[in-house]
């Protein structure tokens, strides 16, 4: 018989989870409201202001990560820093490399804000070479 294993979590991964589930809720009830055009009818001020509460649950939720990284022990921390490290690096080059397709080759525009999922997509992607640090 093969007995189930249980893994538990860390009190800071608990305390990522709710943060990060609160931040992007958030997010996403802006996202919402926003789509359903309630924006439509406001001026350019109000439009704004809007555009900048929803980068704020984005800030949490890297707030987050950054805590979470810092409170874990040291090989979780240095492991999830090299992860992070590497991710930003990756997502900044392929967006930069397409920012210079679209100046230079006529590529279709993707939008800014395209930049932080593309770094969450690289960073469950570089996780298997975060595992040992670089020589």
């Amino acid at each position: 018989m093969v007995e189930d294993k249980v893994v538990e979590q860390t009190p800071q991964a608990k305390t990522y989870i709710t943060r990060t589930f609160m931040f992007m809720g958030i997010y996403v009830l802006i996202n919402i409201v926003a789509i359903a055009g309630t924006m439509d009818g406001l001026p350019p001020p109000a439009r704004w202001l809007v555009s900048f509460m929803v980068s704020l649950p984005i800030a949490g939720q890297i707030w987050a990560t950054l805590v979470m990284i810092r409170d874990s022990d040291e090989f979780i921390g240095a492991f999830l820093a090299r992860q992070f490290i590497l991710a930003s690096g990756v997502a900044m080059a392929l967006f930069s490399a397409w920012g210079f397709a679209e100046s230079y080759a006529g590529a279709a525009h993707v939008p800014g804000w395209m930049i932080y999922p593309l770094f969450w997509a690289c960073f469950g992607l570089v996780a298997p070479f975060a595992r040992k640090p670089a020589k």
